[in-house]
């Protein structure tokens, strides 16, 4: 009896010794798995089937984590780089979704308008920095003709988007008409200079201040409405009784 009882002590010290070894070389192994694959980081992915070419809202997408090891450049990791973006390819549940596949969605309201991009260089300049939705007037000088001329190219037009670097403004997108396009990028191109003014006001802000400078203008001072008034009073009418003579 006491010969079995110390088997089994024996057998049991044994299986929990190689147990212990077992699982330290499991954790060792999960611990160099992990050193090679890095941490894990979360991606973006289609929550839902994303049709081409249309803008991605938060419902569309959802977050999956991939070893740190695997991530590559193209991986969108950021909500800004899904804002105001489509996707060129119709992507599937699940489906990663790349930077590669992304493109901004157009600003341009009217179909008959197109973005015409403007980067500050020796030959644009920007007089300050702008924002989206600014407007602005173009100054061209040039001298196609022999003789140089410096005359306003275009005004009151519109600011679709602004470029940034480092938080530094570096140029803009304008809205312009198709036909004023291939114009613009000319002067772009070969003109002498090419001065981007922001203007003031738009054009409805404009209509609305030359009609009040309209309305102050018809407005007269009161003393001048009196004396106009007191003008147009009709003078008393003379008494021209004629006084009866004497028989």
């Amino acid at each position: 009896m006491l010969e079995s009882k110390r088997r089994a002590v024996i057998f049991f010290t044994l299986s929990f010794i190689l147990a212990l070894t077992a699982g330290l070389l499991v954790l060792q192994k999960v611990r160099d798995v992990n050193s090679n694959l890095g941490t894990m980081v979360k991606v973006y992915v289609a929550q839902k089937d994303i049709p081409s070419r249309s803008l991605i809202t938060p419902d569309d997408v959802t977050m999956e984590e991939i070893p740190k090891k695997y991530l590559e450049p193209y991986h969108v990791t950021e909500t800004s780089e899904l804002m105001n973006k489509v996707s060129v390819v119709p992507l599937s549940k699940g489906d990663l979704i790349m930077g590669n596949m992304l493109k901004q969605v157009s600003n341009v309201v009217n179909e008959n308008d197109r973005l015409v991009t403007l980067m500050a260089s020796d030959r644009v300049i920007f007089d300050e920095p702008l924002e989206a939705l600014d407007r602005v007037d173009i100054i061209v000088s040039e001298k196609f003709t022999g003789k140089e001329k410096t005359s306003i190219f275009m005004n009151d037009i519109k600011v679709a988007r602004v470029a940034k670097k480092n938080s530094s403004f570096k140029g803009v997108m304008l809205e312009i008409p198709l036909a004023k396009a291939p114009e613009l990028i000319h002067m772009q191109n070969y003109a002498d200079s090419v001065r981007i003014l922001k203007a003031n006001v738009g054009k409805e802000e404009k209509h609305e201040q030359v009609k009040e400078q309209a309305a102050a203008a018809n407005k007269q001072p009161e003393p001048v409405k009196k004396q106009r008034a007191a003008k147009k009073q009709p003078e008393p009418a003379k008494e021209q009784a004629a006084t009866p003579k004497k028989p």
